[in-house]
């Protein structure tokens, strides 16, 4: 999870519940670095008070979303039942899977359906491979827009506001030498990724690992997710990728865009 924004009303809206908000934001701000914090440790990251901070954890306590060992809190099982509900209630795995599958078997690689979520892009559905690689991804998994494939074509074909939004926002960090980290140089990547209607990226993520992905439109052609592929350098050139793969891939996600025409409450759920 990420952190989020800290629970602030953002629009003076009377409607708004501060305290939900804040609850949500000390959820959010676990994750795989901060697998577990203390109170003092959650106030920093958060920026809420301290006493606001105790107040939230206790009642996410109670509710079973949060536990306490010595000083430190975490999360508990619980908090799978927060997702479990969209993905059951939307029925995308049961949509997107089947044609995900398709892929996998023929080329061997792993196969996601992602959305952006912040400056990240957030695995829906994940079918994977036995083969393994450097990057290990799974529904729910997380990893920066602008250095994945999937990220990529995600924001290629937002509308310039929000790509200047996002961009204005980016701290980006060198996660391989290879990463590009240039606003400039990424917003003509995407650029790029716009005219050929795929992106391709190797060693950006971590290295020896090569992915393209393809965007997925909703039937007034906004962009509703990317589905992508990845594999190591050591099994498949990205050449070999972008020649075999992004043509499976484009069948795939036209089969899966002609399902959704049918679930347009799934298709509103995930647009931003």
């Amino acid at each position: 999870m990420n952190g989020g924004n800290s629970g602030q009303n953002p629009r003076d809206d009377g409607e708004y519940l501060n305290g939900l908000a804040r609850g949500l934001a000390v959820m959010r701000a676990f994750s795989r670095e901060k697998p577990g914090m203390t109170l003092s440790e959650l106030a920093a990251c958060t920026q809420l008070n301290p006493a606001v901070v105790r107040r939230c954890l206790h009642t996410l306590m109670h509710l079973g979303y949060v536990g306490k060992k010595d000083r430190i809190f975490l999360l508990r099982p619980e908090v799978f039942s927060l997702g479990s509900a969209y993905i059951e209630s939307m029925n995308l795995e049961e949509v997107v899977t089947p044609h995900l599958q398709r892929v996998r078997d023929t080329t061997g690689n792993s196969i996601g359906l992602s959305v952006l979520s912040g400056v990240d892009v957030l695995f829906m559905v994940y079918v994977s491979t036995k083969l393994l690689t450097r990057v290990a991804a799974g529904v729910g998994s997380r990893f920066p827009a602008y250095a994945t494939s999937a990220g990529r074509v995600l924001l290629a074909f937002q509308d310039k506001d929000k790509v200047k939004e996002y961009l204005e926002r980016l701290n980006p960090q060198p996660l391989t030498d290879a990463t590009v980290t240039s606003k400039t140089q990424l917003k003509n990547l995407l650029a790029d990724v716009r005219k050929q209607g795929y992106a391709a990226t190797q060693g950006e993520l971590d290295f020896g690992v090569v992915s393209v992905a393809v965007p997925v439109f909703s039937q007034d052609g906004k962009i509703l997710a990317s589905v992508a592929c990845a594999t190591s350098l050591a099994r498949q050139s990205l050449e070999q990728l972008v020649e075999d793969v992004v043509p499976r891939l484009q069948q795939a996600v036209r089969d899966i865009e002609f399902e959704l025409r049918r679930c347009p409450l799934l298709v509103h759920s995930i647009t931003n």
